[in-house]
């Protein structure tokens, strides 16, 4: 760690307490388990699946030994390609115990990016779901096999291969596999993440135990987790939010997990967590907004939830406000990125309602901040925008097998994150957009962030996304796109521009408005600004 930094400048490092967890996924599970066994470690509300510590840890140790028995061996890579559900936990644990790379594969995926993720990670058994929504997985693991000759293994879900791996654990002993996690470190690589690249392909961030395990155990930390914590998690598995922010955060306190369905539903969400009595609620913001907004949100007892986290996009204040109404008081903001595990800051329950509301928190333990002029990265004064960096504990590996990638954000230890910070004087941070998201309009730096936050006040619009678009006369020109709220007309552009005019700097306002149903999301809830961006272009002709 760095030696106490210069207080006007923009750097700040995490407290040293509480000590970092020095042991492997497996290890941990296998604490809990000896220290919680009859505890509840697992809900899957959809299939129907109650799991105490003790009944997960002989399924994961059962499943690890049919691995073992199929030949996965340390360093072979894994995939698991599917929504969530009670076995994705398991392949998780499993694949951890015997030091197998889990491929974490996006179940949003299609033909061509399964193949690229397959050869490229060179994963030798696949794990899939039959089918998903309208996605049949195993028709296109099919179109895909003839493309990826190191693909050896197909295991179906719910399905004979399924059954026949389990029962390949017959033919290891339990004392093997106690001999083999003996082995593991716990800066071996264990996890392939894939980060959906705006341009090319997604790069592989390549995550150890030591990354992830105590990412997800400092994140219940700053959440105050316990065993007598029940979390829901709407969010999917294959992400860091899903398996580090909430299966790692549990198994680290003996917390259970809930999953209330395998993909998000905002009823079913709130069903889970009402009649679970769960104490902490996960999710995105267009997630919290979506259950919020149900006609029948008055008829859920939330009054056991008194925590969570909203990350993955900048929460609207009028958002918090309401969850804060609702008594989840100890709600949190979180922000990172998977290429640090994922969090990097995080509020404390404590912190104020302003802290909540205008920033992502302050440093995590064991990390070191700052904010860098991105041009000549200098570490700029307190106030001042500048690029996010992170360094620490929870720095990826690298890009799998792409060191030429890593070595574009990775520099001297510190990972620069491509996203726009503010701290202010108490180290806390604002995070106003993406570099590449950042607006000129006629020389005039403008973050959408900013004008979000202003247009949530209007009290016909349920959400909004601001975007710049190619102007001849200023460069850019800015675009809101927004969600009215039901049963009102939808504003025009003439309107928006009224109810902003001498309320906003001339240049924040946006010129056009396109009033839409929903936003184009990514399968984790980030709004996909890039094609906004290009169906404006495309509608206007510009």
């Amino acid at each position: 760690m760095a030696t106490t930094p210069d207080p006007t400048l923009s750097h700040t490092v995490g407290p040293l307490e509480p000590p970092l967890l020095e042991q492997t996924i497996g290890a941990c599970l296998d604490a809990t388990v000896e220290r919680f066994g009859d505890r509840d470690a697992l809900v899957d509300r959809a299939q129907g699946v109650r799991l105490t510590y003790a009944e997960l840890g002989e399924q994961v140790d059962r499943l690890a030994r049919g691995l073992v028995g199929a030949g996965i061996e340390k360093g072979d890579r894994v995939g698991i390609w599917a929504p969530n559900r009670s076995e994705w936990v398991l392949v998780q644990f499993a694949t951890a115990k015997v030091g197998a790379i889990l491929v974490t594969i996006n179940p949003a995926y299609r033909t061509h990016e399964l193949t690229y993720v397959l050869n490229q990670a060179g994963i030798r058994m696949l794990v899939t779901a039959a089918s998903f929504k309208t996605s049949d997985y195993v028709a296109m693991v099919e179109a895909a096999r003839p493309e990826c000759p190191g693909l050896e293994q197909v295991v179906v879900l719910g399905e004979e291969s399924w059954d026949a791996l389990l029962a390949r654990a017959d033919e290891v002993s339990p004392e093997r596999l106690t001999l083999l996690a003996s082995e593991l470190d716990p800066h071996d690589p264990i996890n392939i993440q894939y980060t959906s690249g705006t341009t090319g392909f997604p790069k592989g961030a390549t995550l150890s135990h030591h990354n992830i395990l105590n990412n997800g155990y400092l994140v219940g930390e700053m959440c105050r987790y316990t065993e007598a914590d029940r979390i829901c998690i709407p969010v999917p598995f294959y992400h860091c939010f899903g398996m580090v922010m909430g299966n790692l955060a549990a198994i680290t306190h003996g917390a259970c997990m809930v999953i209330p369905a395998a993909g998000f539903d905002p009823a079913l969400t709130l069903a889970a967590a009402a009649e679970e009595r769960c104490t902490s609620l996960y999710g995105v913001p267009t997630m919290f907004i979506a259950e919020w907004n149900l006609p029948t949100f008055g008829d859920y007892d939330l009054s056991s939830v008194r925590t969570g986290i909203m990350a993955g996009s900048p929460c609207p204040a009028s958002m918090m406000t309401r969850l804060i109404e609702s008594g989840i008081e100890e709600v949190t903001i979180a922000y990172g990125m998977t290429e640090t595990s994922p969090v990097s800051m995080q509020n404390r329950v404590d912190d104020t309602f302003e802290q909540k509301v205008n920033t992502v928190g302050s440093v995590h333990p064991h990390l070191e901040i700052k904010v860098v002029d991105p041009v000549t990265g200098e570490t700029v004064p307190r106030g001042t925008p500048g690029e996010f960096c992170t360094k620490g504990y929870s720095v990826m590996l690298g890009y799998w097998e792409e060191p030429e990638k890593t070595a574009e954000v990775l520099v001297d230890g510190w990972m620069r994150t491509g996203d726009i910070g503010v701290m202010d004087d108490d180290g806390f941070v604002q995070i106003t957009g993406r570099i590449k998201d950042m607006v000129i309009r006629g020389g005039e730096n403008v973050y959408p962030r900013e004008v979000e936050e202003f247009l949530y006040s209007h009290p016909d619009i349920q959400d909004v996304q601001v975007i710049g678009v190619p102007d001849e006369k200023y460069g850019e020109e800015l675009c809101a796109w927004v969600r009215m709220r039901d049963g009102v007309e939808p504003l025009t552009a003439e309107a928006v521009r009224e109810y902003c005019a001498g309320r906003l700097a001339h240049y924040k306002v946006p010129r056009y408005v396109k009033v839409v149903d929903e936003f184009p999301m990514t399968v984790t809830g980030k709004v996909r600004k890039v094609e906004m961006r290009q169906v404006t272009v495309a509608e206007l002709g510009l």
